[in-house]
């Protein structure tokens, strides 16, 4: 079994999916997941090829959040479009990975993640709220490389 594929199980994965659906319930904002081994790239290189990948840089509002893990090399990234970067404070993104990593050096990858997510959605939520015609423009499956 690979590193991503014992990273998390099938059952965390859907609670994952599950915290995606929620965060984005009240949002037109969109989160997505990746998960991969390693990367040789600079890990904030790689998460923006990766957003750009699964074209979340085609939402309206260019309000797509990506939490890139890096499982082997203990690495990741929360890349915010600039639609969100444009309205969050300049320490939203440090203060939501601080969440994750505390979960994460305790080996409880799903907290954090799960954590991680609903934050960017409650801040998706204040800044993008969720309109009548707003549609999911972005699978919530996680992504693996």
């Amino acid at each position: 079994m690979s590193k991503v594929e014992a990273f998390l199980t099938p059952q965390e994965e859907e609670e994952i999916i599950a915290a995606i659906r929620i965060a984005e319930q009240n949002t037109s904002g969109e989160i997505r997941v990746h998960i991969e081994s390693s990367s040789e790239k600079d890990h904030y290189q790689r998460a923006l090829e990766v957003f750009h990948l699964l074209k979340m840089n085609n939402t309206k509002d260019k309000n797509g959040v990506l939490i890139y893990v890096a499982v082997h090399d203990k690495k990741f990234v929360i890349y915010g479009d600039e639609g969100i970067n444009k309205v969050v404070s300049k320490d939203f993104w440090n203060a939501t990975k601080d969440v994750m990593q505390n979960h994460f050096k305790h080996k409880d990858f799903k907290k954090g993640l799960i954590d991680g997510i609903l934050k960017a959605g409650e801040e998706l939520k204040v800044h993008f709220p969720w309109q009548i015609d707003d549609i999911n423009e972005l699978s919530n499956e996680i992504s693996k490389g």
